[in-house]
């Protein structure tokens, strides 16, 4: 969303024990009353991980172990330590508020028809296959190691603060298989929606931020995950890592930053690892989810919602910032999203799209690893 509607861990721990191998300096928050103290990196301070001298695709620091899942933690009153740019103070406000341009003009609108819609079947699956399918906006149906995760599910027609979709959902609810879990990037009304959350039976394992279960567990899901950067937890061998991301989170008119944001890192026994970046800027964590997490298959990001850019770019990647950070990443292929289902701010209706095409043709990139998909359309990782 809109910056006005909107406004490194690594821990080890086997049983009771953990070891801790962060910067030392850096402030500690508790993982939970009898957990272990993790210290971060919330600033990026530390320098670059130089490569592993193992192998160029060992993970460099290593990865942490699984938490177990579910269970309360403790985490700090704010996140605000956490931001890679200041957010919007007075003087901005005052000049959004003079400029005011966050909807495109006719001209931008007039595309509406355009937009790629290509709603179709999923597709047959097993454990070892990996496939997606965008059902619009960063709500992905993702099948990996056996599992169905869906990714910031909204299914709304309509948000809070919004006009109602331009494209309707690429899957209808009651086409979609047994949802094994979900994924929640940080609580913006576009990525945590409330009405299709209530769709799910309570018992789905969700994955979230820190500070983010609460908000959960008050509707009554009983097997929820909270993670902080670099933390990992484990469902039926699949891997789930949280990973930074350059954004923020605002809920309500006095939660700024109470909870954290993110992004995931989907890993199946196979090593087949899917990123998707939820919300994010360009800035330098890509470099280091890459080379901590070697060999990305597909990287989700975002590629919609930036202008104007001296509002929005600190939270938001443009088309170009994006097929920057797939090569950040280290990734094999790119798959654009968060674009072409709500207006969030004033670029024409299709431009996310031509402009990451010719960005990656720029690049010098294989067209066919740009999955630049149809609102309802899959893909399948050969």
């Amino acid at each position: 969303m809109t910056q006005q509607s909107e406004t490194n861990t690594t821990t080890a721990t086997t049983g009771s024990s953990a070891t801790v191998t962060t910067d030392p300096t850096a402030p500690t928050h508790p993982t939970g009353p009898a957990g272990p103290a993790v210290t971060t990196d919330p600033a990026g301070t530390l320098p670059p991980s130089a490569p592993s001298q193992a192998s160029p695709l060992a993970p460099f620091p290593p990865l942490a172990e699984p938490r177990p899942l579910g269970g309360r933690r403790v985490w700090p009153r704010t996140f605000h330590d956490r931001l890679t740019a200041p957010l919007p103070g007075l003087k901005a406000m005052a000049r959004f508020a003079r400029e005011g341009a966050v909807r495109p003009g006719r001209e931008g609108l007039a595309d509406i028809p355009r937009l790629p819609f290509e709603p179709g079947p999923l597709p047959r699956v097993d454990a070892r296959t990996v496939a997606v399918t965008w059902a619009g906006h960063a709500s992905w149906v993702l099948r990996i190691g056996g599992l169905t995760v869906l990714t910031d599910p909204v299914w709304s027609r309509r948000i809070l603060g919004t006009p109602a979709r331009i494209t309707p959902v690429g899957v209808a609810w009651e086409a979609l298989p047994p949802v094994d879990a979900v994924v929640i990037s940080h609580n913006h009304y576009d990525h945590l929606d409330a009405p299709t959350l209530r769709r799910l039976p309570r018992d789905t394992p969700v994955f979230v931020p820190a500070g983010l279960g609460r908000w959960f567990q008050r509707r009554r899901f009983t097997h929820v995950t909270e993670l902080d950067w670099w933390e990992a937890a484990e469902l039926s061998g699949v891997r789930f890592d949280f990973v930074p991301a350059h954004h923020w989170s605002k809920r309500t008119l006095t939660d700024t930053c109470r909870t954290l944001w993110g992004g995931w890192v989907l890993t199946d026994p196979e090593g087949q690892r899917v990123y998707f970046a939820g919300d994010t800027g360009y800035g330098h964590w890509f470099g280091r989810i890459g080379r901590r997490y070697p060999g990305i298959d597909l990287a989700l990001l975002p590629i919609g919602a930036y202008d104007p850019r001296w509002w929005l770019s600190d939270v938001h990647c443009d088309p170009e910032e994006a097929v920057r950070a797939a090569q950040d990443l280290g990734a094999r292929r790119m798959a654009p999203m968060h674009w072409g289902t709500f207006i969030l701010s004033a670029e024409p209706v299709l431009e996310p799209l031509t402009r990451v095409r010719t960005a990656w043709q720029k690049a010098g990139l294989d067209r066919d690893d740009l999955w630049d998909l149809p609102v309802g359309a899959s893909r399948v990782l050969e």
